[in-house]
């Protein structure tokens, strides 16, 4: 059995979002091949995600020297503590965004911060970082309303790009991406470019 986290940021539903809809598809589709497996719905704008800030960085250096935390450091370290532990505990990860000024909503880097935790995800050596995930495999499902995958804009893509720089850092050996992408750009085709997207959602889920 496998633990899969499903971790999506973005404020609207499959009925409204391009990259939800897809997402929906894979996921349903993931848990009828492996109805075994456990599957965590982490909703990012529903979660308390703690921004690392002058608490966190009070609270850390509290906890070396044993001082005591106040309960706004203790919240927010102990926050962040369970969601690193229970990042590195899946074996799996499915990150869904929209493509918001060449990137993804603020909150997914929150959540990133949160869990490039040195010791846990990766480790300094004297060689440099080593990634400690060698055992995951991870996806993003993202919805461009232009085209970023290829041609002059590609370079203009920072959301997946830094996501796959981070699996890279964390040894995540297994790091792919499921696009939509025109319906924007074409919006005469963006039913056509949502359901091919569902289609290949609906195989790689059979696979993942």
């Amino acid at each position: 059995m496998s633990k899969v986290l499903y971790i999506t940021a973005h404020p609207h539903d499959d009925k409204a979002s391009f990259s939800m809809a897809v997402a929906k598809e894979f996921i349903d589709t993931y848990k009828e091949v492996n109805p075994s497996d456990d599957v965590v719905h982490i909703d990012l704008y529903k979660e308390d995600i703690p921004q690392i800030d002058a608490d966190v960085f009070s609270g850390w250096g509290k906890l070396q020297s044993g001082d005591e935390l106040s309960a706004s450091e203790q919240r927010k370290v102990e926050r962040l503590s369970e969601l690193c532990e229970e990042f590195i505990s899946a074996d799996k990860y499915v990150f869904v965004t929209p493509f918001w000024n060449f990137s993804f909503p603020p909150v997914m880097k929150a959540y990133i911060d949160s869990v490039a935790v040195a010791g846990k995800a990766f480790k300094y050596t004297e060689q440099g970082p080593v990634g400690l995930l060698t055992d995951k495999k991870a996806l993003h499902i993202q919805a461009r309303g232009g085209i970023y995958s290829e041609g002059p804009a590609a370079q203009m893509e920072m959301g997946h790009r830094y996501l796959d720089t981070i699996m890279q850092f964390f040894g995540v050996p297994s790091f792919e991406g499921l696009f939509v992408e025109g319906h924007n750009l074409n919006p005469d085709q963006a039913e056509a470019i949502k359901e091919d997207a569902k289609a290949r959602a609906k195989d790689a889920a059979q696979t993942f």
